[in-house]
């Protein structure tokens, strides 16, 4: 129930009826009417002064009695200049309401078997590391982003690749021969994602050392330096040997990879995302080391003297881009256009969607320009989900490596502030249901204060601002959802999604209405602009109007009982709109607060 596509129908049939005049209601755009002037929506008449052969407050008056006496829902209009401002019968906001309440699945379409089949990437980790707090943003933007698609009606693949090889794989395997001394993540008690992320940072640290120990003794440059590390050398021989298929390098790299996907697993349920497929880059860059060969062969690519292979993208306002290092080993770009062959042979995609950081813009345009080079005609028609970086106040959390915020701490700390800012309320809980409460709040406030930000901004993280119970925040909602609840709980028997109200909405029920009646939309626009940011502030004007009416009006204390029961049946709807939005984010309600 659309009251804007109503409207917008309505004009065109009365511009069709008094001036014969076709006018597609899709060019009639009505718009929420300003706050100083009376009605609903408002329709600019300018476009059928012509057809009207009158000024424009004529043809809107004209206009406005036919809606009137022809469109259930307008009960009233006035026309100021070239606008109609359009008056909606309240009798149609409590049909809306009564529509909302029936519907379990308001606002949510249901993909068919033929509908648009959308993959979405996500997470893209490199397992030489932990994931970061950048990884905490992507992953929740990835996710977001694929529940948003299916409830506007597409089916969706949620996928990930994994950087599981190249040199700073090697360069942590390395670091645990030379100084690991066996360790195991049993041996040592850490998750084994941190555990090789120590053995990066090791690497990193002697190469450090070597480096400066050369420019020392050898009285040279940085770069001279560096060609002469022997430490260096033996992690490219390493990935050499890798590449060749080199049986104990192989094995090593398996059972340390083993450890680092067991410990993303216990970070990504912690986050609440999933994936229905994870490619590999060990399984997919020889696929695209073909493709590359091959568009050699023809022409399309070109070789240096030093063997390496490259495209020439000047045609396109580009540079040249390497594809093959001279030694024949791989980067990331032969990768991913493996990657792209193999989802579109494994899948029927009709839209491929690559949710990666805005440092990568380039990256993604020559990918996309490769990909048809190459033949692949969907190549163009890729999207790259480009976001954003987000940061903390400087000082406000040490991560593990003292470079990066490591994913596992920050939920911690978001758990514990949500734990210590709800104190007071979770006192008449048990242990069990406190925890529980604290963890849905500190996810839901970590959750909600990375994606209501526009994603294509950069974006500052506070941890002690998103657990304020008051203003934009998740816990705000989550307080908001849980006060309705427990006036549900406190109606018992007495309310239903199936109640019918007799009593019409009063101006401030019938602008909740309005709110409530505009999450179908708000799904579209998200999906349309993929932006989980719509639904976040959809959720915020949402709970903002309840918590007003909540405070005016009386709901289990008013003695009118058909009015009580409208406002029980507001209460409800409300509730389970502001549920099923937040979810449309990867948050959790919890019942009590």
């Amino acid at each position: 129930m659309n009251l804007e596509n109503i409207v917008a129908c309505g004009v065109a049939q009365a511009v069709k009826s008094l001036y014969g005049v076709d006018a597609d209601p899709a060019k009639i755009a009505p718009s929420a009417t300003k706050k100083e002037f009376e009605g609903d929506l408002t329709v600019m008449v300018f476009p059928f002064v012509k057809a009207a052969r009158k000024s424009p407050e004529q043809t809107g008056a004209e206009i406005g009695e036919w809606l009137v006496n022809n469109v259930e829902a307008v009960s009233a209009f006035n026309v100021i200049k070239g606008f109609l401002n359009i008056t909606i019968d309240p009798a149609f906001w409590l049909h809306a309401l009564e529509a909302a309440a029936e519907n379990p699945q308001f606002g949510i379409k249901n993909a068919g078997p033929d509908s648009p089949l959308v993959m979405i990437e996500y997470s893209s980790p490199n397992t030489n590391k932990p994931l970061h707090l950048g990884h905490v943003r992507n992953n929740l933007l990835g996710y977001s982003l694929s529940r948003i698609l299916e409830a506007d009606g597409n089916r969706v693949i949620k996928t990930n690749i994994v950087n599981d090889r190249g040199i700073h794989i090697c360069k942590s395997m390395l670091a645990w021969q030379k100084w690991g001394e066996g360790a195991t993540p049993e041996s040592t008690g850490k998750k084994g994602d941190h555990l090789i992320g120590d053995f990066y940072v090791a690497f990193d640290k002697h190469y450090r050392d070597e480096l400066k120990k050369i420019m020392e003794e050898e009285n040279c440059s940085k770069e001279e330096a560096e060609s002469r590390s022997t430490l260096m050398a033996e992690a490219r021989e390493m990935l050499r040997k890798w590449e060749a298929g080199d049986p104990e390098i192989r094995a090593l790299w398996e059972r340390m990879n083993s450890w680092v996907y067991d410990g993303f697993d216990q970070t990504y349920r912690r986050l609440g995302v999933d994936f229905d497929k994870i490619y590999y880059e060990s399984q997919t860059y020889l696929e695209g080391k073909e493709l590359v060969l091959k568009g050699l062969e023809e022409g399309k690519m070109y070789r240096k003297e030093d063997g390496s292979v490259w495209a020439d993208l000047t045609d396109e306002g580009l540079d040249h881009k390497l594809l093959l290092r001279s030694d024949g080993t791989s980067v990331y770009m032969t990768q991913d256009i493996g990657t792209a062959k193999l989802r579109y042979r494994d899948y029927p995609i009709d839209k491929m969607v690559y949710v990666v950081g805005n440092e990568q813009n380039y990256h993604f345009q020559v990918l996309s320009i490769l990909l048809d080079r190459l033949g692949f005609k969907w190549g163009r028609d890729l999207t790259h989900f480009s976001y954003g970086m987000v940061e903390l106040p400087e000082g406000k959390m040490k991560s593990r490596e003292g470079t990066v915020v490591d994913a596992d701490d920050l939920m911690d700390k978001m758990v514990a502030d949500a734990a210590e800012a709800a104190a007071n309320r979770l006192d008449s809980m048990s242990a069990e249901e406190a925890a529980e409460v604290s963890r849905k709040v500190g996810m839901g406030a970590l959750k909600y204060f990375l994606l209501k930000v526009d994603p294509k901004k950069n974006m500052l993280f506070n941890p002690a601002e998103s657990i304020d119970f008051n203003g934009n925040t998740g816990p705000f909602l989550q307080y908001t959802y849980a006060r309705i609840r427990s006036v549900i709980r406190r109606a018992g028997e007495e309310f239903s999604y199936s109640l019918r109200p007799q009593a019409l909405p009063n101006e401030k029920e019938t602008q909740l209405i309005q709110k409530i009646c505009e999450f179908p939309s708000a799904v579209e626009d998200a999906a349309r602009n993929y932006s989980p940011a719509l639904i976040a502030n959809y959720a915020y004007d949402l709970a903002k109007e309840y918590n007003k009416f909540y405070h005016d009006y009386p709901i289990l204390r008013e003695e009118d009982r058909e009015v009580r029961t409208l406002r029980l049946l507001i209460s409800g709807v409300t509730a389970r709109t502001l549920r099923d939005a937040v979810a449309l984010l990867g948050m959790e309600m919890p019942e009590r607060m």
